[in-house]
C-alpha cells in the first residue's frame, strides 16, 4: 500500500467508492424497472431502488449513455400538481434490439424486439416446418438477419420459443411432437450455431413457448403485479402451462416443470401421445374443439385461427355452442386441479383458451370455483393474456436478461458514477 496521505477530507473517499458501488449495483435493477414500466420517473426510481436522488440520477444518466433509456428533463407538470416534476424515464426508441424467433406446428416467425417488450419489426411467418430442426432454425435466423440489415440496429442477443419442454442444462427439446422433430433435439445449440453463422452478435437462448409467454405477460401484460402467476394456453396444437414465482419462471430442477397438458380431465377421453387418455393436451386444444364442433380442419389457415373464428362468429350454431361449453368445462376442471396444487394469485389464459374465456367467463370461473378448495374460499382472478405474440416477446426476454442483470458488462461500456 502507498504511504501517501489521501488529500481528500476523511470519509470522502469511502463515500465516493460507496456511491460508485451502489451505482454499479443498481444499474441492472434500475433498467429492469424502466423496462417493465415500474419506474416511469426518476422519483419513482429513487424510491424503488432505495438510494439517494444523486445516485438514482447518476444511474439513469449512465443507462442513457449506454443507449438503453431516455431521460426527459423537461416532462412538464400535470395540471394542478405542485412542485418541480420529476424527470421522466422511458426506454430508448432507437436503442439496441434482440432477435426473437418462434417455431410452432404451423410455421415460424422472426422479430426484432426492443426494451419494454416492443416489437419493432417482424418477418412474414413461414407456413411449413421441416422435420430437420437445423433447416428450420437456419431459415428463421436468416429471416431475422434480414430484419437486422434493414433496420440497422445493434443486436445484443437472440431468443427462441419452441412448442416443447426444453431440458436444462443442455437445451434439449424433449417432446417436440407437433413438429415431427426428433426427441432430444439440441435446439439451443443449433440455434446458437445459426445465430453465429449469420453474424449476429450476443448470446443465444431457447425455451418453451408457454413459459416464455408467461414471462412476457408477467413483465409487460396481464400478469404484471402478480406474485404467483399461473399461465395456461393452447396455441396451434396441445396445451401448455407455466408458473412465475416472485418475478422468475419456475422451471423445476431441469426445466420441465408445469407440463399441465398431461393432466387428465376426461378418463374415458381421447388417447394422448404421452400414453394416457383424456389429457388436456388432446381434450382442450384447437383440434379437440373442431372435432367436438363436428368440423373437419381445413388446410387454408391454422387450426388455432379456425377454432377462434368458430367461437367468435358462430354463436347461433348449436354444435359450436355445445363444443364451447364442453371445452370450457374441461379447461375449468384442469385449472381447478392446478389451483388446488399451486394456489396462484392470478391465472392468465392464452390462445384458444383466451377466446373461450371471452365467450363465457362466468361459466369458466364457476367451474374453477366449484372444483377447487381455494376457489370456494375466494375466487382466483382469471384473465386473458393481453400481448400479441407473447411467446416472441418472451423469447426476447431471454435474450435481454443478461443486459438486465449487468448492463455495463453486457454492453462493455465504462461506468462513471460521481
Amino acid at each position: 500500500m502507498s504511504g501517501k496521505a489521501d488529500p481528500r477530507p476523511a470519509g470522502e473517499g469511502t463515500t465516493s467508492r460507496t456511491r460508485l458501488d451502489r451505482g454499479r449495483g443498481a444499474l441492472g435493477p434500475a433498467l429492469e424497472l424502466v423496462h417493465t414500466g415500474r419506474a416511469p420517473t426518476r422519483a419513482v426510481l429513487t424510491a424503488e431502488l432505495g438510494v439517494t436522488r444523486a445516485t438514482a440520477g447518476a444511474v439513469a444518466a449512465e443507462l442513457e449513455a449506454l443507449g438503453l433509456i431516455r431521460v426527459d428533463a423537461r416532462p412538464g407538470a400535470a395540471a394542478g400538481s405542485q412542485g418541480r416534476p420529476s424527470h421522466r424515464l422511458s426506454v430508448a426508441e432507437d436503442g439496441p434490439v434482440v432477435l426473437a424467433a418462434q417455431v410452432h406446428a404451423d410455421g415460424f416467425r422472426a422479430a426484432l424486439v426492443a426494451l419494454g417488450g416492443r416489437i419493432v419489426a417482424t418477418a412474414p411467418g413461414c407456413e411449413a416446418v421441416d422435420a430437420d430442426p437445423a433447416k428450420v432454425l437456419g431459415s428463421v435466423v436468416e429471416a431475422g438477419a434480414d430484419l437486422l440489415r434493414t433496420a440497422g440496429r445493434r443486436c445484443v442477443g437472440a431468443g427462441l420459443a419452441v412448442p416443447s419442454a426444453v431440458a436444462e442444462p443442455d437445451g434439449l427439446a424433449l417432446n417436440p411432437l407437433h413438429l415431427a422433430w426428433p426427441a432430444g433435439a439440441r435446439v439451443r445449440r443449433i440455434f446458437a450455431e445459426c445465430v453465429r453463422a449469420a453474424g449476429i452478435t450476443g448470446p443465444a437462448f431457447a425455451g418453451n413457448d408457454v413459459n416464455l409467454a408467461a414471462l412476457a405477460e408477467h413483465r409487460h401484460g396481464a400478469g404484471r403485479g402478480a406474485r404467483d402467476l399461473l399461465c395456461v394456453a393452447t396455441g396451434h396444437r396441445g396445451v401448455g402451462g407455466a408458473l412465475v414465482l416472485d418475478g422468475r419462471l419456475h422451471t423445476g430442477s431441469s426445466g420441465l416443470a408445469l407440463e399441465v397438458g398431461h393432466l387428465t380431465v376426461n378418463p374415458e377421453g381421447r388417447p394422448c401421445h404421452c400414453g394416457s387418455r383424456g389429457c388436456l393436451d388432446v381434450e382442450a386444444d384447437p383440434l379437440a374443439f373442431l372435432t367436438a364442433a363436428g368440423r373437419e380442419p381445413g388446410p387454408e389457415v391454422s387450426l388455432l385461427q379456425q377454432a377462434n373464428d368458430l367461437v367468435r362468429t358462430r354463436h347461433d350454431d348449436l354444435s359450436v355452442r355445445t363444443a364451447t361449453e364442453e371445452l370450457i368445462d374441461r379447461l375449468g376442471l384442469g385449472l381447478a386441479g392446478l389451483v388446488n396444487i399451486l394456489n396462484p394469485d392470478r391465472i392468465i389464459l392464452g390462445g384458444l383458451h383466451r377466446t373461450l374465456l371471452d365467450a363465457d367467463p362466468e361459466r369458466l370461473r364457476a367451474v374453477v370455483a366449484d372444483r377447487s378448495l381455494w376457489g370456494q374460499s375466494g375466487s382466483v382472478p382469471i384473465l386473458a393474456c393481453t400481448l400479441d405474440h407473447n411467446s416472441l416477446v418472451g423469447a426476447a426476454e431471454l435474450a435481454w436478461q443478461p443486459v438486465l442483470d449487468d448492463p455495463l458488462g453486457a454492453l462493455s461500456a465504462p461506468l462513471d458514477v460521481p
